[in-house]
């Protein structure tokens, strides 16, 4: 039995003030298997993208916990916080985020850089893997959005994070670009065994994961796992457009 290696326990997340506040979470609890590809899907304000942050630390939950390895990260602080932000942890955005004054090898290289440690072989497997050779020496301004997104998903696992969060990571991208990066996630998912949490409103990207959350006002309202092997990927996601139109009043909602 694969090991629990993220707990979220509880966990709020509420803004404002003075009588006008808005629970983005409102005690919501999952977990995520080692060498799980879990998809988070809901509504625009539904929380999926508040319980990422909250995770990678970009933001601080109001109350509850998050455990990676049993370890609750609300305690990291200084060295500690910054290490599980490097090696522990792995962000891959909608928009990329690369630097515009950097090449494609330097925005890579950059978590390396900032804590401080080694080029390893790691490099070049993810490299050849993401098929980006051609664009280390160039800059952000002359690559495509596909190439911006292995670029950046390089720099999310230069340092083999333990996990990899993910959102919208195909929000941006052209439907050829997009089936080509999910194909990109699903192999590390499946031949390197990594551990991706994925937040995405699109089916067909939300059709590679082995399992689905669906998020509604802050709390987990459904769930949804992928048969593996018997299932294809079609029809699980033709499992996934039905859940949609049944929960919530249609698919617009889960949107």
């Amino acid at each position: 039995m694969r090991k629990k290696i993220l707990e979220v326990q509880s966990l709020y997340k509420v803004y404002g003030g003075n009588g006008n506040t808005t629970n983005a979470l409102n005690g919501l609890s999952c977990s995520v298997l080692e060498g799980e590809f879990l998809g988070i899907m809901g509504s625009s304000g539904s929380g999926k993208t508040t319980l990422l942050n909250c995770i990678a630390t970009m933001i601080r939950p109001t109350n509850g916990r998050i455990l990676l390895d049993g370890e609750d990260i609300s305690v990291f602080k200084g060295k500690r916080l910054a290490g599980y932000r490097g090696n522990k942890i792995g962000y891959l955005f909608q928009e990329f985020e690369l630097l515009d004054n950097l090449t494609g090898r330097e925005n890579i290289l950059l978590p390396v850089d900032i804590h401080g440690e080694k080029v390893t072989d790691n490099f070049n497997e993810l490299v050849d893997y993401l098929e980006i050779e051609e664009l280390l020496d160039k800059f952000p301004s002359q690559m495509s959005g596909g190439q911006k997104q292995r670029v950046a998903a390089a720099r999310a696992l230069i340092l083999n994070p333990d996990i990899i969060l993910a959102d919208e990571p195909t929000g941006a991208l052209d439907s050829k670009n997009a089936k080509s990066m999910m194909d990109k996630l699903a192999g590390l998912n499946q031949w390197n065994h990594s551990t991706i949490m994925m937040v995405t409103h699109d089916a067909n990207a939300a059709s590679y994961c082995s399992r689905i959350l669906f998020i509604q006002d802050g709390v987990i309202f459904h769930e949804l796992r992928r048969q593996i092997p018997e299932e294809s990927r079609h029809d699980f996601y033709e499992r996934i457009i039905s859940v949609m139109a049944q929960l919530g009043g249609g698919s617009a909602n889960v949107f």
